[in-house]
């Protein structure tokens, strides 16, 4: 009995080592076989031919691809240091104009959609500098590059299927289809998903333009936001000092609190003064607790909102920062 017990185990053993290296061998398949699969499986999910032909004809791996993929920051920046590079001056005076620019539109969007055009201006501000920076790199032969590597294959496989359908929709050509190196696309910066789960056609032309169309890049932003449980009556936080002695476990998302007890446990406005009477719920982070300890904000629940775009707290609040900063 014992030893059957071993054979199995010894059996179970080798299976898993052989499947384990298939996996790894199948990842090393050259790009061309790998790509002519991949075309089989896009026609069995609809894909048209003439699509696929389009978007999939002399594509190549892009080897800087894999190499900013790969890339390890050399360092990491203090909250202090983000914050002046991602909301510096001259962005902020930018997001001022823009608004202004753009007021009927923003306007009327984000009056039908529920959102304060302030954030939807400063989003548009740090993805791509108010449409100025967009990326260069061509969306499907990025994916396809990382699709093929292995390290986030299954992810990026489906994003550039994702992408496939964008294109077979119509919504953008594949020599217009430009974004990040991994991907990102537009003025909004949105994943081939979050194209498909939130990108507006406002302007009623058919496609979902978030690359040139000011309407439809606007929308889809104010969407996405609207879409992911944004309160309109609401703002996104504010900074706050903290009192001596303040219990730090108290800090962070999950300790939530009306902000009627955490005036009580002493927490006030930068100058001293009391909080809003209003009793939102609200929780206390140091976004630097190493290099910026005193530095503290008092957040709402559309900071959350806002790290369903973008999972930092750093980028959060550069977004509410540069958002109070434009509205003033």
């Amino acid at each position: 009995m014992k030893s059957g017990r071993v054979a199995a185990i010894l059996a179970l053993f080798f299976m898993i080592f052989a499947w384990d290296g298939q996996a790894v061998t199948a990842s090393q398949i050259p790009f061309d076989e790998w790509l002519r699969e991949l075309r089989a499986e896009a026609l069995e999910r609809g894909i048209r031919e003439e699509t696929l032909d389009a978007a999939l004809t002399g594509v190549e791996p892009i080897p800087r691809v894999i190499e900013l993929d790969q890339q390890q920051p050399e360092f990491t920046l203090t909250f202090q240091q983000y914050r002046d590079r991602v909301v510096p001056r001259t962005r902020i005076e930018m997001g001022r104009q823009r608004l202004a620019e753009h007021h009927e539109l923003l306007t009327e969007i984000g009056n039908k959609l529920g959102v304060q055009p302030r954030f939807i201006v400063a989003l548009w501000g740090i993805e791509t500098d108010f449409g100025r920076i967009t990326g260069g790199f061509p969306v499907i032969a990025s994916l396809a590059t990382l699709a093929h590597d292995g390290r986030r294959s299954a992810y990026f496989r489906r994003e550039l299927f994702n992408a496939l359908q964008i294109l077979d929709e119509g919504h953008i050509t594949p020599d217009r289809m430009v974004g990040s190196w991994a991907g990102a696309m537009g003025q909004s910066q949105f994943m081939p998903s979050s194209f498909l789960n939130f990108a507006v056609d406002y302007d009623g032309d058919g496609r979902r333009d978030i690359w040139q169309t000011q309407a439809d890049v606007f929308a889809s932003a104010a969407n996405y936001l609207a879409r992911s449980g944004w309160l309109v009556d609401q703002t996104w936080g504010r900074a706050v000092r903290l009192p001596s002695g303040f219990n730090r476990d108290l800090t962070g998302l999950d300790t939530r609190k009306p902000i009627g007890q955490w005036q009580a446990l002493g927490v006030r406005q930068p100058d001293g003064s009391a909080l809003p009477t209003r009793q939102l719920s609200a929780s206390i982070i140091i976004p630097d607790p190493e290099n910026s300890p005193e530095l503290a904000f008092m957040v709402y629940e559309n900071f959350r909102t806002i790290l369903k775009w973008n999972r930092s707290n750093y980028f959060a609040l550069a977004v509410g920062l540069l958002s109070d900063a434009i509205a003033e």
